[in-house]
């Protein structure tokens, strides 16, 4: 698929997206001359195969391709759900706080199950239990797969991916602001009305925070299509009752205004069906660009871009180079605690980051260095 394949595929996918939850049925000449197999091909990289194959079935489009997307993405959304409440449970019968965040809240909202993929399930716990909370997982057949200052990781066949939250952001990554806002993140807790330990946020608070959360992957490496699509359908079901004057006075302190309000439009003018205008069109090609969860190429493009931080020309990717292999150790504690922890084995974390290297990260760093050598800095 070349990239304007890609481009024009995706703009289907949106449209489809949009009929989806709008519950229209697709019209059958902006679906003249399309592949269902590309279209898939192209909503996957940005978690939406599932809402467009069921879009393209309501269309009576049922190839086996559509089929199985659908099926899977329904599938996956059961299992995620019921290992979620049964850690849930496992917590509340701990005494652990928590609250679960993002697509764990979100995929309620949608009109059929499944629209909303997920590739794992966001919990939000109190940081001083995590070490019992990691203790539960163990026994619920998990294996841990990274620990971090922010959250730790972990994996069970076939497809449960479980992120426990210690904190919301990181101090190291983005704008500063977010992790001051949220550094006592529990202050804007509300008990969950069902349980003793549960928690969320209110209305408000969990659209400020599903938007402070896209920014972040925004300006780091990018955001996919999907986000926007939740920015539109929460915004749809909640718009009217939300107290928009919070929202603004809350957006300000986080510097994210100017986001917060081009974020919103697009989302709104897009999955409205509503001609884009230049500025929304150019955002909209970063967002198609970056699939569901950014890429490394943008990731890249946006470090070295930044001049505060690694100057400019070419000694900024030696600049970027050397930070990545030999991190300063508010990185390493944030990132690598063991490390940090025990100062004297720092010589040695570059070459204990390539042995636990899976193929996958491999993949990402040839990705990086490509992104790297081919960067055009500003001289």
């Amino acid at each position: 698929m070349t990239a304007e394949e890609y481009r024009n595929a995706m703009k289907t996918v949106a449209y489809l997206a949009a009929c989806a939850v709008n519950g229209t049925v697709p019209e059958e000449e902006k679906l003249a001359g399309t592949d269902p197999d590309v279209l898939l091909q192209a909503a996957a990289k940005h978690k939406l195969a599932g809402i467009t194959a069921m879009s393209l079935e309501s269309a009576g489009i049922r190839t086996d391709a559509v089929r199985q997307a659908k099926g899977n993405a329904i599938r996956k959304v059961i299992l995620l759900d019921a290992d979620k409440n049964a850690i849930l449970e496992r917590f509340e019968a701990a005494g652990i706080w928590y609250m679960p965040l993002k697509g764990a809240i979100l995929k309620d909202m949608y009109p059929a199950l499944g629209m909303r993929e997920m590739s794992d399930i966001d919990i939000l716990i109190d940081p001083e239990r995590m070490e019992d909370a990691d203790g539960i997982m163990r026994e619920m057949g998990y294996e841990k797969e990274e620990e971090s200052g922010a959250h730790n990781s972990f994996h069970k066949e076939p497809v449960y991916h479980i992120e426990l939250h210690k904190r919301l952001f990181s101090p190291l990554v983005g704008n500063k602001a977010l992790y001051r806002y949220y550094e006592n993140v529990w202050d804007r807790a509300l008990p969950d009305g069902k349980n003793s330990f549960g928690y969320r946020f209110n209305d408000e608070d969990f659209y400020i925070y599903m938007i402070a959360h896209e920014y972040k992957h925004y300006y780091l490496g990018g955001t996919g299509l999907r986000s926007l699509l939740d920015t539109y359908l929460y915004c749809t079901c909640k718009g009217d009752d939300l107290d928009w004057d919070y929202i603004c006075t809350e957006i300000k302190k986080l510097d994210i205004s100017g986001f917060e309000e081009k974020n919103r439009s697009l989302a709104m003018t897009l999955f409205r069906g509503e001609d884009l205008n230049e500025a929304q069109q150019e955002i909209l090609d970063y967002v198609i660009s970056s699939g569901a969860y950014g890429t490394v190429r943008n990731r890249v493009d946006n470090s070295i871009a930044n001049v505060n931080r690694y100057g400019k020309g070419f000694g900024a990717k030696i600049r970027y180079l050397f930070r990545r292999l030999y991190p300063p150790m508010d990185v390493v504690k944030e990132t690598f605690p063991f490390f940090a922890k025990h100062p004297v084995l720092l010589p040695v974390l570059p070459l204990y980051r390539a042995m636990r290297s899976t193929k996958a990260h491999r993949d990402i760093v040839k990705a990086e260095l490509k992104g790297v050598l081919t960067h055009k800095t500003k001289e």
